[in-house]
């Protein structure tokens, strides 16, 4: 490798997980020395154990760990690094860590710092974009950010519109306002979580457009004056304003289109003296105008997809850009070929509005038939702490058709059990009509899914099978010569609320019937012949028809099944009372933590009433916030958790009195 401007042997990662390990891997085959950084939570993360050095930051909070500027220099430091690259996320895109990299002699793998911090302002942006002739949407940038100001800007600019969080991305600090009405209760939440996530209230005003899609197009410069672009990627289906599904090329760009967008986007580019890689993200309305709406000045999540169709690898890319070199290829070299498409794998569960999730992997299998960037493995745990998206599963074909089948069937074969995920709801995404047909806008979540849509109660085979596994049954154990006896099981389906009491009876022949104990079961009876378990493998044949599970034991009374695409969770509570307890957010007067986080916003008191409806506590957790409120009318009667603490998944935070239980206490 030819490194011309400042040479450096040694590369930092100032990153974790599958993004860490995606670097790190292209650097090494270009002979880098690596260097991984963790939090004490990642200590036996894949990306330690895959650099040649590691260095720990601290406790697993960003802010004393990855987000903490000295301590990732101190790293660099102390292992020998001369270069360091931020990934995405964290502090991939703060000009001040950019900044502080260079001055302290390092390379930075990323754009200079000027150029951050001009585009991560969103109002400046938009009047850069505006001045170098890029079309953008129609809004309020302006400094005066109190809420007359705002009122009136929106009043000017129409209804629907978007309130943004002028510092930052990713969904966070964003809000769809339909009128006026709901104007100023909008910008007093968007400008509490754009201050938390970005340490900035300022917010701006665009013009909402709806069925839009969401493109994006993928550019690198270099030091020498050279910009080039690498195609567009449709980005378009989403949940809360964050990306699930990419591809390339989009469906709805037209050749013609594609290089009036690639040739705005170099234009942007050059407009702020870019360097290496970065995206111009676009709004594509349904008459065909395409409007900026920010540039992220880094490697995106997405940009697997870029480099299956152009076989290029844009970590090497960034690399020798960073060293001084010269882009590798003009504009005219470069040659996408077929269709390529991503999923993000997140653990998050879709029928409880894609809450966060977190807990420990207890079986990881990836599909062979894709490209997996993850970096897991069973026995490891996804913390609260971070980012819910813990992997990507990206698929390449010759048409786009063959690449989403390649891409369903890798949702289907993909194990990961532990943690409830979202790879059955992709799957389902993927096989939509309307995205079948190429037709998905941004809307394509809200108005294709709704949340009763994105519930799966286990199949009869699922149940019998978690039967069996529970009592015994797969192995043959519990065969009798007492006619109508055999193990008798009651299988709670966690999240579902679904019951199923079973006798569970093992035959002469070596078959396994499982049947209701009662009338109020929800089970069917079924017969199961040829049970075979092998290690996490259960196998058994039913009207004609051979099922196949992967399993993994949460405890003595947890079991994880997936089968055909689906996860479920399984809970024996016959003989073990009171197992995987409920994490279900208020129980009557009870409120409990949904999930893992930490607690950033605490409005209730002792003593206060409330209504219902009210906000009670505000959990963050990977990345996002989750308002906890009153289930019913009532006295806070006990407050069982603080301000910044750390609180487990189904831990009591607030205790309420309902109003009708003070009346009685009352009238006695």
């Amino acid at each position: 490798m030819t490194l011309c401007v400042r040479p450096f042997d040694t590369l930092l990662v100032a990153n974790r997980g599958e993004i860490a390990l995606r670097i790190m891997r292209s650097a090494r085959r270009l002979g880098l020395r690596t260097v991984a950084v963790y939090s004490e939570a990642d200590r036996d993360s894949p990306h330690v154990k895959f650099a040649e050095r590691a260095y720990c930051l601290g406790d697993p909070a960003p802010r004393n760990s990855y987000l903490a500027i000295e301590r990732l220099l101190a790293a660099a430091a102390a292992t020998g690094a001369g270069a360091i690259h931020p990934g995405y996320g964290f502090l991939a895109e703060n000009a001040d860590f950019a900044a502080a990299v260079e001055a302290a002699g390092l390379a930075f793998v990323g754009p200079p710092a000027e150029a951050i911090r001009l585009m991560g302002n969103k109002a400046a942006a938009k009047e850069r974009m505006i001045a170098a002739g890029v079309p953008c949407i129609p809004g309020y940038q302006g400094a005066e950010q109190d809420d007359d100001s705002l009122m009136r800007a929106a009043k000017a600019i129409g209804y629907p519109l978007m309130v943004k969080a002028a510092a930052g991305g990713g969904g966070r600090g964003m809000r769809l306002v339909n009128g006026s009405a709901g104007l100023v209760a909008a910008l007093r939440s968007a400008r509490s979580e754009a201050q938390a996530a970005f340490g900035s209230p300022q917010l701006i005003l665009e013009r909402a457009i709806g069925e839009a899609r969401h493109i994006e197009v993928q550019v690198f410069a270099d030091v020498h004056g050279n910009a080039i672009h690498l195609g567009e990627r449709d980005c378009s289906v989403q949940r809360r304003h964050q990306k699930l599904i990419e591809e390339t090329p989009s469906p709805a760009v037209t050749q013609e289109l594609r290089e009036q967008m690639g040739a705005a986007a170099v234009a942007a580019a050059r407009a702020i003296a870019y360097r290496g890689a970065g995206t111009l993200e676009f709004l594509l309305a349904p008459q065909g105008d395409f409007y900026f709406m920010e540039m992220n000045t880094r490697l995106q999540v997405e940009h697997g997809v870029t480099e299956l169709t152009t076989g290029l690898d844009l970590v090497e890319w960034q690399l020798r850009v960073a060293a001084g070199e010269a882009l590798p290829l003009a504009q005219h070299e470069v040659a996408p070929r077929g269709h390529a498409m991503e999923v993000r794998l997140c653990a998050e569960d879709a029928a409880q509005e894609f809450l966060p999730q977190a807990g420990e992997i207890l079986l990881w299998e990836p599909d062979a038939g894709v490209r997996t960037d993850a970096a897991l493995a069973a026995g490891l745990s996804i913390s609260p702490y971070y980012d819910s998206m813990v992997g990507k599963l990206i698929a390449h074909a010759a048409t786009r058709a063959e690449c989403v089948a390649r891409l369903v069937s890798a949702c289907e074969r993909t194990v990961l059990l532990g943690v409830r995920h979202n790879l059955g709801f992709l799957r389902d995404c993927l096989r939509h009509p309307q995205f079948a047909a190429g037709r998905a806008t941004t809307s394509f979540i809200a108005r294709n899914f709704p949340p009763e849509t994105r519930r799966r109660e286990a199949p009869p085979a699922a149940v019998g099978a978690a039967a069996m596994l529970f009592t015994g049954a797969a192995e043959g154990r519990g065969w009798t010569n007492a006619q109508g006896l055999g193990s008798r099981v009651r299988l709670d389906e966690a999240g579902s609320g679904i019951a199923h009491e079973l006798r569970v009876l093992v035959r002469r022949d070596g078959a396994v019937e499982i049947a209701p104990q009662s009338a109020e079961s929800a089970a069917q009876t079924l017969v199961a012949l040829h049970p075979a378990r092998s290690g996490s493998a259960l196998t058994f044949e039913s009207g004609d028809v051979r099922h196949r599970f992967r399993y993994a034991r949460a405890g003595d009374a947890g079991l994880w099944l997936h089968y055909e695409g689906e996860q479920f969770l399984f809970h024996e509570t016959l003989h073990a009372r009171g197992a995987g307890g409920s994490a279900e957010t208020g129980d009557g007067g009870a409120v409990h933590a949904p999930l893992s986080g930490r607690v950033v916003l605490l409005a209730a008191k002792t003593g206060n009433t409330v209504e219902k409806g009210d906000t009670l506590v505000v959990l963050e957790s990977m990345k996002m916030e989750h308002a906890l409120i009153a289930r019913v009318e009532g006295a806070v009667a006990e407050v069982l958790c603080v301000t910044g603490e750390q609180v487990m998944a189904g831990r009591l935070l607030i205790r309420i009195t309902a109003a009708a239980a003070v009346e009685r206490d009352g009238d006695s």
